[in-house]
């Protein structure tokens, strides 16, 4: 179809162009900018009436005049191109190559913007993901199709995490398992470790980079998210395959949104953030899932910084409500050299117990997690009592439970960021820590269960 172009616009107020009514202009529409020096900067329809157009830059406005700058409708959204081809590149934001082999050839071109899956046309979320990491595998396991976020905050090890459970995870029995990683509004030494890692633990034929920088355009980072996730759905529902999205971080997603939201005018809501918030982060979360009838998957693990710390804060709180649970990470725990840092308790993955278990990871899982979980939750009731009245004062099962605390977070929480534990050798490893405890303690196992599986080591004479 003919492009339409107009020249001139009415104001400039940051990173938009104010036009009067433009026939035909439609909502997300993608728009080339021409300032007079001819180098076209491309933008998007932010709103649109009767009256008035609003044109957001991607690279903003600095530097155009209003009665010399051009704006040509193109007529089509937001889009990307799609080929197998896509597997072990690495885009920026907006889907344009940054590895230096060129543009993708082929394929077919697709809008980013993309919808959520019908709850109708999904199926239930089973299957058992492994990442190589114990607290994950054996407490909150991650199952195909589920969206599971990882709550962290400032200087903790997220990125080091992100980049483990990219390199590690896998999908038993499946092959056609892929990564699309997404970093939003990251630094960049962040960029160069990822990019750098990533590539050298093996992943790189199966891995999809979408990398946004700090300093790039704001509108790129609202743009990103979506494109990693159309790749993800090609990848998925067109190839057949099961992919693991991993996004980081939402915090600059969501202070984009923000910034982009004052920028316009809109009434603000909690802190600051636009009252769409919730929907626009639903928006994102439940492109994750399995379809009926599709062959592939799409599996979310979206990770945000919270500000202060603050679970309660607008972002992790809204997103605690979208998604199948969430992963916490410990300021505490970091500061004792434990890695990952996991906070087990605040903790959970409520679609687990339908992926684990017979025909799944081992007979054995459900029973071992719950116990593990109410073992370590007694861990620190003592912590709290032997604060107060002493170690040397409290009984000896007391005394059991803190021992099994210590050696529960330096040997099972705690691994190595180049380790990749097996399944069985999780679980393996938290029978043994069961057996420091006494059996009247193991409440929530049955006596079958102890017999079979806690091996008590005699005492030494």
């Amino acid at each position: 179809m003919p492009f339409t172009e107009y020249v001139g616009v009415n104001r400039i107020s940051g990173p938009f162009l104010l036009l009067s009514g433009i026939p035909g202009a439609g909502y997300d529409e993608i728009v080339d900018v021409i300032p007079s020096d001819g180098k076209v900067r491309r933008g998007r329809v932010v709103l649109v009436d009767e009256k008035s157009t609003l044109v957001q830059v991607f690279s903003g406005t600095e530097g155009l005049v209003p009665s010399s700058t051009a704006v040509r409708f193109l007529g089509r959204e937001l889009e990307i191109s799609l080929s197998p081809s896509l597997l072990g590149r690495t885009f920026n934001g907006l889907g344009e190559p940054r590895d230096g082999c060129g543009p993708v050839l082929g394929g077919i071109r697709r809008p980013v913007s993309g919808s959520p899956i019908n709850p109708l046309a999904r199926e239930y979320p089973r299957d058992f993901i492994s990442t190589g990491i114990s607290s994950l595998d054996v407490l909150l396991t991650l199952i195909r199709g589920q969206k599971l976020p990882i709550f962290s905050g400032n200087g903790l090890p997220h990125n080091q995490l992100a980049v483990q459970i990219a390199t590690q995870s896998k999908l038993v029995g499946a092959e056609n398992f892929a990564v699309v990683f997404a970093g939003v509004g990251i630094k960049h030494d962040d960029a160069a470790y990822f990019a750098s890692r990533l590539s050298a633990r093996g992943q790189g034929r199966n891995l999809l980079l979408f990398l946004n920088l700090a300093d790039d355009p704001v509108i790129e980072r609202i743009a990103t998210p979506r494109f990693a996730l159309t790749a993800a759905e090609y990848l998925a529902f067109d190839l057949g395959m099961h992919v693991l999205v991993i996004m980081t971080d939402m915090t600059s997603y969501c202070e984009a949104l923000r910034e982009l939201s004052v920028a316009r005018g809109e009434v603000p809501s909690r802190k600051g953030y636009p009252a769409y918030l919730y929907s626009d982060l639903a928006s994102l979360y439940e492109r994750a899932g399995v379809l009926r009838s599709g062959r592939g998957s799409v599996t979310q693990i979206p990770i945000l910084t919270m500000p202060n710390d603050d679970i309660t804060h607008p972002i992790p709180d809204l997103t605690g409500f979208i998604t199948e649970g969430q992963i916490v990470l410990s300021r505490d725990l970091e500061a004792r050299g434990i890695y990952p840092p996991v906070e087990i308790l605040p903790s959970l993955s409520r679609l687990m117990k339908d992926g684990i278990g017979k025909g799944y990871t081992r007979e054995d899982h459900p029973g071992l997690a719950g116990q593990l979980f109410a073992s370590y939750s007694r861990v620190n009731e003592v912590r709290a009592l032997a604060g107060v009245v002493g170690e040397d004062e409290v009984s000896k099962a007391d005394k059991a439970s803190l021992a099994f605390g210590d050696a529960f977070e330096h040997t099972f929480l705690n691994q190595g960021a180049e380790e990749n534990r097996e399944i069985g050798q999780s679980l393996d490893m938290g029978w043994e820590l069961l057996s420091l405890l006494p059996a009247p303690e193991l409440t929530r196992l049955s006596l079958e269960e102890i017999g079979k599986y806690i091996k008590k080591t005699p005492p030494k004479a």
